[in-house]
């Protein structure tokens, strides 16, 4: 059982005398709604062990982790329920009835009993200004497990996969900031821990190969401490055994995403008209390098 935070507008249906539903039942697998629990426990008794996960397919499959892709098109009353469900514990959060543009990609944990949610993210099927992630939530009962960390992590291993750059959509709450800045600092360090033998690179560089869209990177450079400007040229002022200490700071946790376990086709797009793809991205330019003062 778990406390709701915030009002959501369930369907007026399941409103009782009063206008409020003091228990609210959800079936973990199909996310009906019922305001009964003989109900839910009946329901679940007929529902046969193949449709025990949620709709649509299942693209990542690591251990006892699955992800699935649900169409908002395809599975209107699931996203609308998820939607309504998420906005019980997210007070920013706006709540569209029409889910048709969104795509939804719901985290579960896998045992004998099925596919058990514990959170999800959305993002438009497309976008103009390049937002790679809509909304994204963590179920109470499932937090401090590093499940959000691993729902940006997959957003952007979906961004790779389009051969993009992209960002959470805009402006960003500030729990939503506490969120992806540590994802973002150790993603960058780690980054540059790795290519440290590279010699110079580019904000452009970084963003191409992390899918980070290059003013995020500049924030959490920023954020690190680490970005200079120097007579209108950007450095990175950290040595070796700088960063080797970001990276005990800023360190990227378990649970990890394994690119090799993930099955899924990016939507095609033109990409001459897209300017978020990382081959529409100009090259390094001298002048904007990032001199690393690294060894």
């Amino acid at each position: 059982r778990m406390e709701t935070w915030y009002f959501s507008p369930i369907p007026k249906e399941l409103l009782k005398d009063g206008g409020v539903v003091e228990v609210l039942y959800v079936c973990e697998f199909t996310l009906n709604f019922f305001t009964r629990s003989e109900e839910l426990l009946r329901y679940q008794s007929k529902l046969p062990q193949d449709r025990r996960h949620p709709p649509g397919n299942e693209i990542y499959r690591n251990k006892n982790l699955s992800m699935f892709e649900v169409d908002g098109f395809d599975e209107r009353i699931y996203c609308q329920n998820l939607c309504y469900i998420a906005k019980m514990f997210l007070d920013h959060k706006t709540l569209y009835y029409d889910v048709d543009p969104f795509l939804f990609y719901v985290l579960c944990e896998v045992d004998e009993r099925g596919f058990h949610p514990v959170g999800y993210y959305s993002k438009e099927k497309y976008s103009d200004v390049g937002y790679n992630l809509a909304c994204i939530l963590t179920f109470p009962s499932q937090q401090r497990k590093g499940y959000g960390r691993f729902l940006i992590s997959f957003s952007y291993e979906l961004t790779k996969k389009e051969e993009k750059v992209g960002s959470p959509e805009k402006p960003i709450s500030d729990l939503g900031q506490q969120a992806y800045l540590p994802y973002w600092t150790s993603t960058i360090v780690d980054f540059l821990r790795k290519t440290d033998d590279e010699g110079s690179m580019s904000i452009m560089d970084i963003s191409k190969r992390t899918s980070i869209m290059a003013e995020d990177i500049v924030f959490a450079l920023n954020q690190l401490g680490i970005l200079k400007f120097i007579n209108g040229v950007y450095f990175i002022a950290a040595e070796r055994n700088l960063l080797d200490q970001l990276a005990m700071k800023h360190p990227v946790k378990e649970p990890k995403v394994d690119p090799t376990k993930l099955h899924w086709t990016p939507f095609i797009t033109d990409v001459k008209r897209d300017k978020f793809s990382i081959h529409s991205k100009k090259p390094s330019v001298r002048d904007e390098e990032f001199r690393g003062c690294t060894e």
